[in-house]
């Protein structure tokens, strides 16, 4: 059965990497989680190893990694005699405007209640908005043929 022999902290490279080395024979399929579910490979992130006898080796690649990458990284070895996993910690970047603790700190507390949008005051409105813009259009419509109805004519019967 497949069998870890080293999975690394992630390191920068060119790219960032987790570093990994797998023993199997037969030669086993790796595949990846993240926190858990299962890691879709991308342009982002994705797996390179070259093969050497029994032994894999290779690098599970972040290009530009943020904090949503942060988490929990399992590597999976399966073979047909059986499989094996290892965990390791991935931290890339902090998250963005953490929270601040102190004497002049505030929070904004938004519940999911407070971020909804009422759907009847708001139809109710974009119906207000559109009723607006056709009178409007309307009043534009009647401007334009009065002028162009009554403007040619000339006053005190001059001609010219």
């Amino acid at each position: 059965p497949p069998r870890i022999l080293t999975l690394e902290e992630p390191v920068q490279h060119m790219d960032h990497c987790i570093a990994f080395a797998v023993h199997g024979n037969p030669a086993p399929t790796l595949h990846w989680l993240h926190n858990g579910q299962v890691l879709r490979e991308t342009e982002i992130i994705h797996m390179e190893f070259y093969q050497q006898g029994e032994v894999s080796e290779g690098c599970l690649l972040f290009n530009k990694p943020t904090h949503y990458n942060n988490g929990n990284y399992t590597i999976v070895a399966t073979n047909q005699l059986g499989s094996a996993n290892q965990t390791i910690k991935g931290y890339f970047l902090e998250k963005p405007f953490p929270a601040v603790s102190g004497l002049f700190s505030f929070r904004m507390q938004y519940t999911p209640k407070s971020l909804c949008v009422d759907s009847k005051a708001l139809s109710f409105q974009v119906s207000i908005a559109v009723g607006l813009a056709a009178f409007a259009c309307v009043l534009l419509v009647v401007l334009f043929i009065m002028i162009n109805k009554y403007g040619r004519r000339s006053k005190f019967g001059m001609k010219g």
